[in-house]
């Protein structure tokens, strides 16, 4: 349990790197990724299970968090 909060920590830590729509969608959907196949591996549910459901989750919180510039 303590590797996937350390792991949703990271996801949701790093998911902020970029300024614009994509740099940040493209960012947070690797992270993602990468972070669900970790987790996938490890519940049983498979890697690419994991990575694919990481990857959208991913790429949607990065790409809903951009910074608004008014």
């Amino acid at each position: 349990m303590r590797t996937i909060v350390v792991f949703a920590a990271v996801l949701l830590a790093t998911t902020a790197c970029g300024d614009t729509w994509g740099e940040r969608a493209v960012t947070g959907g690797g992270i993602g990724a990468g972070t669900g196949a970790v987790i996938g591996a490890v519940t049983g549910m498979g890697p690419l299970t994991g990575a694919v459901i990481g990857g959208a989750v991913g790429a949607g919180a990065g790409a809903a968090t951009t910074p608004r510039r008014y």
